[in-house]
C-alpha cells in the first residue's frame, strides 16, 4: 500500500502536526491508493470516500490528541478527541500533488466518533452567598424559594441536567454529531444554554439579590448512556454518567481565573468560557470574537495550555446569531 515514491507515508509516532488532516474510514484505503495511481498516470484526481476535517495536535507512546471539526458550515466547532495507536491505519500525503494528509482510522472508531454522546458543562457560582448567610439576609426560606425556582427551570428545560447547591449550581447538555446514514443528526445549540443563564441570573437576583458568574466548556463522554443523568431505583445514588475531567477542567478555569483576579491581570466577569466553546458559538459576521479578553490556564491531562475567554453575558449574547435549522449540515 502507498508505495509509489511521490507518496510520503507517515506512521503514527510521525504523523504531521499542526496541520489540516483529513480522517478518512479504513474501508476507502485501498479505493484511495489506486485513485492516487490513476492521478499520477492521467492527472486527473477522482473524489473516493468521505472526509472529516481535524488537526493532531500531540502525540505519545499512547495515542494522539486531534482537534477534530464536526462543522464548519455554520459554526466553527473544534472538539478534543483521542485517537489510541491500536485505532491508527495509516497516513499518506503527496505534497507535489496538493493531497493533503489522509489519516486513515479503524471503522469501528470513527463510526463512534459520529454517534457517541457529547456534553456541555456549565458551572454557575453565586457572588456573595457566604457573606449573605453571615450577614442572616439569606435565610432558609430564601434558600428554598431558590430552589423551588430552579426546580420551574428544570422543568422548563428536560434535556438540561441540574445538580443544585445553595451557593453553586452544575449544569449538563448532551449533544449528538449524526452520520450521513444514520437516523442520528447533529443537534449542537450551545446558544440555548446562553440564554437559559439568563433565566438563572434573573432568578438569583431576585430571590436572593445575589449575582452569579459561569463557567462553560464542552468535550467528549465516555458513558454510552444518552441520559444526561442516572437515578437510581433506591433515588439515592445519581450519576452524571461523565467521567471526572470535563469537572476538573471547569474548576481549572474558576482556579485561573479567581488567581487572574487576585493579581490584577484581569477584572471579574460575568462568564469564562474554554476556547472550544467559545469559538463554537454562532456569532454575527461583524463581531471581531478574536479581540475579546482572555487567558490561558493549564487543562487536565492535556500537554499544552489552553484558553479561556472572559466577558460580560449580556454582551455576549447580543453578539450571537442563532442558525436557522434549515441550515445545519449533514455530518459525514
Amino acid at each position: 500500500m502507498f508505495k509509489d515514491h511521490r507518496l510520503i507515508s507517515h506512521p503514527f509516532d510521525q504523523v504531521p502536526l499542526g496541520e489540516d488532516i483529513f480522517l478518512m474510514d479504513e474501508i476507502w484505503i485501498k479505493r484511495f491508493d489506486k485513485a492516487l495511481t490513476r492521478m499520477f498516470d492521467d492527472g486527473k484526481y477522482p473524489l473516493v470516500g468521505r472526509i472529516s476535517y481535524a488537526a493532531a495536535r500531540t502525540i505519545d507512546q499512547h495515542a494522539i490528541e486531534l482537534s477534530w471539526y464536526p462543522n464548519l458550515h455554520n459554526r466553527f466547532h473544534e472538539v478534543k478527541v483521542i485517537l489510541p495507536r491500536d485505532k491508527f491505519v495509516a497516513c499518506v500525503d503527496c505534497w507535489s500533488h496538493d493531497i493533503k494528509p489522509r489519516l486513515f482510522v479503524k471503522s469501528d472508531w470513527l463510526k463512534n466518533l459520529f454517534l457517541r454522546v457529547y456534553s456541555t458543562f456549565i458551572l454557575v457560582d453565586a457572588i456573595g452567598i457566604k457573606n449573605a448567610l453571615r450577614a442572616g439576609t439569606l435565610g432558609s426560606r430564601k434558600l428554598l424559594s431558590l430552589r423551588k425556582g430552579l426546580d420551574k427551570i428544570a422543568k422548563e428545560n428536560p434535556n438540561v441536567a441540574f445538580i443544585s447547591f445553595a451557593d453553586s449550581l452544575l449544569l449538563k447538555a448532551n449533544w449528538r454529531v449524526g452520520m450521513y446514514n444514520s437516523t442520528i443528526k447533529y443537534n449542537y445549540q450551545p446558544e440555548k444554554l446562553l440564554t437559559l443563564l439568563l433565566s438563572i441570573r434573573a432568578l438569583y437576583r431576585n430571590v436572593a439579590g445575589l449575582e452569579i458568574y459561569s463557567i462553560l466548556a464542552q468535550g467528549y463522554n465516555e458513558y454510552p448512556d444518552r441520559s444526561p443523568t442516572h437515578i437510581s431505583a433506591s433515588k439515592n445514588h445519581i450519576s452524571l454518567n461523565s467521567l471526572g475531567l470535563p469537572f476538573a477542567q471547569l474548576l481549572a478555569i474558576d482556579g485561573a481565573a479567581r488567581k487572574a483576579i487576585k493579581e490584577g491581570v484581569h477584572q471579574p466577569a460575568q462568564i469564562y468560557l474554554d476556547e472550544d466553546f467559545f469559538f463554537s458559538l454562532g456569532f454575527k459576521f461583524q463581531f471581531e470574537k478574536h479581540k475579546e479578553p482572555k487567558h490561558h490556564y493549564e487543562v487536565p491531562m492535556q500537554s499544552h495550555p489552553g484558553t479561556y475567554y472572559y466577558t460580560d453575558l449580556d454582551e455576549l449574547i447580543s453578539n450571537l446569531e442563532i442558525p436557522s435549522r434549515k441550515r445545519r449540515r449533514r455530518a459525514p
